[in-house]
């Protein structure tokens, strides 16, 4: 066929799509309506308190980490018992959804590390989150927790190792192993990199510190200071970009004190003191020295790649599947009739249909005691929980320009089967 008449039949399919658009019937508009909604709510949600903490992060990874050091512990070569116990742990730390862990693995990934401990990073940001562990565990039983916490450690281990496999032999992965990164990050004590981190951590750690209904009091606790902690993480961050990166004392105070004064004349909206601060860091790095150009051009280069297909794939979500509680273009009836009992099809469709929504950090709990209130089978839950929190169709946007679409496409394909298989025999288990 050639390229004239594909261009055509192209356009010809455009024409008539938009031309039988079912405009007026009151799913498609409310689904629409859904859509733009779903849209706001992840703007004003997730993209200031989680996305740009982590694309930040990211930045930071490609410029301010020693390339060896990574290797040495995410590299090809490195030590399989090191490489994926670090890997498989972070989400203990990170406690991130699906789209937050993207940035940062895509600098961990970029720095060249080895496609199987940066595919367990990715598994396991998400997926091993204590707080919605916990949460499972209280809400949905032990036993559901308990799977869940075995299934998300062990399926980050198994697929780190077998997107190795599948791909060990592939010429754009030994080619990006061998040349990511370019460069070493000049060498700084561990110590003042580590605190750097930390303070980066610290700040998207406990600014989306949720405390929802049933937590244990030490997270009730927690969440009552987060913003103390959170301004200390920050107050951390900016006496190192004075002290470590040349940022300079009197250029940290003039952006620094607007900030603090923001934050005690408005201490009800902590999110106008946070935006302050993200205005702050991004000028002291766009203004600083070359290293910190070079991590405000990294960070924005992340951005450029990561954010329009983020927005473009929550608008697609919304519009099919909608949000929880929310009736968008795909029936939720279709979906809780679909997940009934313990047999293959209901198992394989709660992992397929868990990857396609997007579940900020802790919802997938609520969603899952509705959905077995409505009949949902422990099998299926299950299988929902280990790929709905990784997955997304967002997510796998994203991926697909880091990582490419082959390897995107495995990947999909190991978290959707291994839940499929885990729900499969934990719902034989449970009954």
């Amino acid at each position: 066929m050639s390229r004239e008449l594909k261009t055509i039949l192209a356009l010809a399919a455009l024409v008539l799509a938009a031309w039988f658009l079912p405009v007026g019937s009151a799913r498609f508009d409310a689904s629409l309506i859904e859509a733009f909604a779903m849209l706001n709510e992840y703007a004003r949600l997730h993209i200031l308190l989680c996305l740009v903490p982590a694309l930040f992060i990211a930045g930071a990874i490609g410029v301010f980490l020693n390339r060896d050091s990574v290797l040495s512990y995410l590299g090809p070569g490195a030590n399989r018992l090191k490489a994926y116990g670090v890997a498989s742990v972070s989400g203990t730390i990170l406690a991130v959804c699906s789209c937050t862990v993207l940035p940062i693995f895509a600098g961990i990934y970029s720095m060249g590390a080895g496609l199987g401990p940066a595919a367990a990073f990715l598994y396991s940001g998400p997926a091993i989150n204590i707080l919605a562990i916990v949460m499972t565990a209280r809400v949905l039983g032990v036993e559901i927790g308990v799977a869940r916490a075995v299934g998300a450690v062990v399926f980050s281990i198994v697929i780190g190792l077998l997107m190795s496999l599948f791909f060990r032999k592939s010429k754009s992965e030994i080619a990006r192993t061998g040349t990511a990164g370019g460069h070493s990050a000049p060498s700084r004590p561990l110590w003042r990199t580590v605190l750097f981190f930390a303070s980066m951590v610290g700040i998207l750690v406990f600014a989306n510190w949720g405390s929802p209904e049933g937590a244990a009091p030490l997270w009730v606790f927690i969440a009552r200071i987060k913003w103390w902690i959170a301004s200390a993480s920050a107050l951390l961050l900016a006496l190192i970009l004075a002290v470590d990166f040349g940022a300079g004392w009197r250029k940290v105070a003039l952006w620094g004190i607007p900030v603090a004064v923001i934050a005690v004349l408005l201490p009800g909206k902590p999110v106008y003191a946070f935006t302050a601060g993200v205005v702050a860091v991004g000028f002291l790095s766009a203004t600083g020295g070359p290293q910190l150009r070079e991590w405000f051009d990294a960070t924005l280069g992340f951005a450029r790649q990561i954010i329009p297909l983020l927005l473009g794939g929550v608008l697609v979500a919304g519009f099919l599947l909608g949000r929880p509680g929310h009736e968008a273009m795909i029936p939720s009836s279709w979906i809780a009739g679909l997940v009934g009992g313990n047999s293959i099809p209901a198992n394989l469709f709660a992992s397929a249909s868990g990857a396609l929504m997007y579940f900020a950090t802790l919802t997938e709990v609520p969603i899952l005691q509705g959905l077995m209130g409505s009949g949902m089978g422990n099998g299926p839950a299950l299988a929902l929980l280990l790929a709905g929190p990784t997955l997304s169709l967002p997510s796998m946007l994203v991926l697909r320009s880091i990582m490419g679409l082959r390897k995107t496409m495995v990947y999909v394909a190991l978290v959707v089967v291994l839940s499929t298989v885990t729900g499969l025999i934990y719902g034989s288990i449970a009954g």
